[in-house]
């Protein structure tokens, strides 16, 4: 099975990098990132200490977009070409007539397939990379990356050369070799742009290097990943047309799913914003035992009065999912009691204490603390109730695939480092729709008449 998969897969990726799509859509991605450099000026961006500063996040904004549908466009022409094109051409009757089974025919396919659209998407990951480099041209007086020119537009001219020649003397596929070159010389013309300054000045490759937006870059590819896998699964069924619509619809569907299920998911409202959080004294810094308090501090004044006694809950997230406090029953006593005299029978509970203006001092209470995961830290969203979840919309919205995990432009633009935890999950969650959608592609493709 192994070697009949890696043969489909061998097979799928050479034909698939000799549809002229492929290449169009890469030097369609190139060309945008060109624009971008142009038309993002004057977008007020705000200074900041991070890999893209000022006007510079609208560049990768738009940049990364840009990439993220050119890959979508993509992987849904080279997947429905790679199966329902050969139902339709009935060579697909010629693999499966073999002892080749079916689900080795559909694994095969999405192998070439993620195959040629990984090299596709490196290259114009590098093409991003390479604009940001370059960076906005925000007045006409702004020079232009010398290095960046040269080495971009020569990389480009010396692929379509060389594939010209393979084509005019070999017969070779023009927009095979052409992909295939791109990827390597533009690699090596970017690590030659990172070796020069804007005023060809040898520096360190480290000084403009992005390895954030790089990451994201590579996430993003996991999403497309997915994608392929939908493409895959429609096409068993549906013709290249069709298949297209769909997945077109699938991608603006997961996009917008946040807004129109996800949100109904979780249900809480945050009363403030941490930006400041200290323990009143030092053995108050674990947070674990009753009477330990903190200060905390918000953004702005909250929305309406909190009153001391009221009960406090906090976490990450501003739709109050995965709250760090557990839930517990609303505190009734009298908090100027010490804690001798409220009694061993006391209920746990975190509550507020005193209340200043954009300040609240929090109070744990109870003979037996709450099972709190770490104290109150800055950017952590305060609530005064536990959420509450509708699991009906949490499944339709875990159930369809859902891009925005993939998209860390937030996370980069604002300088928040990913944690490697978050990274894992993302590669868990897209390993377990794409194996979610090859199977549906399975189930589809056993009952398809090919002959």
């Amino acid at each position: 099975m192994i070697t009949q998969t890696a043969a489909i897969a061998r097979t799928t990726f050479i034909e698939s990098l000799r549809q002229p799509v492929v290449l169009f859509m890469v030097m369609l991605c190139a060309i945008a990132q060109i624009l971008t450099t142009w038309g993002t000026g004057f977008a007020m961006g705000l200074e900041e200490s991070a890999e893209v500063e000022g006007d510079n996040k609208l560049l990768f904004d738009i940049g990364l977009s840009s990439l993220f549908v050119c890959g979508t466009i993509l992987a849904a022409f080279i997947a429905t070409a790679a199966l329902s094109r050969e139902i339709e051409n009935k060579t697909a009757l010629t693999i499966v007539s073999k002892p080749v089974s079916r689900p080795t025919v559909i694994l095969g396919k999405y192998i070439g397939v993620s195959a040629a659209l990984s090299l596709a998407a490196a290259t114009m990951g590098l093409f991003l990379l390479i604009a940001i480099r370059h960076g906005v041209m925000t007045t006409a007086a702004d020079d232009i990356d010398q290095p960046v020119v040269y080495f971009s537009i020569s990389a480009i001219t010396l692929a379509f050369l060389l594939a010209a020649w393979c084509n005019f003397f070999y017969g070779w596929n023009f927009p095979q070799v052409a992909t295939v070159l791109l990827l390597p010389f533009t690699f090596i013309a970017y690590i030659l742009i990172l070796k020069f300054s804007k005023k060809w000045a040898l520096q360190d490759i480290l000084v403009d290097l992005k390895p954030q937006v790089t990451l994201a870059t590579i996430v993003l590819l996991l999403a497309m990943f997915v994608l392929s896998s939908i493409a895959v699964a429609v096409s068993a069924r549906l013709g290249q047309v069709m298949t297209i619509f769909v997945c077109l619809g699938v991608f603006l569907a997961s996009l917008l799913s946040n807004f129109f299920v996800g949100r109904f998911a979780f249900s809480n409202s945050p009363i403030g914003q941490i930006t400041a959080a200290e323990p009143l004294d030092p053995d108050s810094a674990p947070f674990n035992l009753s009477g330990h308090r903190y200060s905390i501090e918000f953004r702005k004044p909250p929305d309406r009065p909190i009153k001391p006694g009221e009960s406090i809950y906090f976490g990450v997230n501003s739709n109050g999912f995965d709250l760090l406090v557990p839930p517990f029953e609303p505190f009734t006593g009298n908090l100027n009691r010490s804690e001798e005299t409220l009694g061993p029978s006391a209920q746990p509970a975190l509550v507020a204490e005193a209340v200043s203006g954009k300040s609240i001092t929090i109070r744990l209470l109870g003979s037996e603390p709450l099972r709190i995961a770490r104290p109150p830290d800055v950017d952590d969203y305060v609530f005064t109730r536990p959420t509450s979840t509708n699991y009906l919309a949490l499944g339709v919205w875990g159930a369809f695939p859902n891009v925005q995990f993939f998209w860390l432009l937030d996370a980069v633009s604002q300088n928040q480092i990913v944690p490697l935890e978050y990274l894992a999950v993302m590669f868990l969650y897209a390993f377990v729709q794409i194996g979610i959608f090859l199977s549906l592609a399975i189930i589809l493709f056993q009952k398809r008449d090919v002959a």
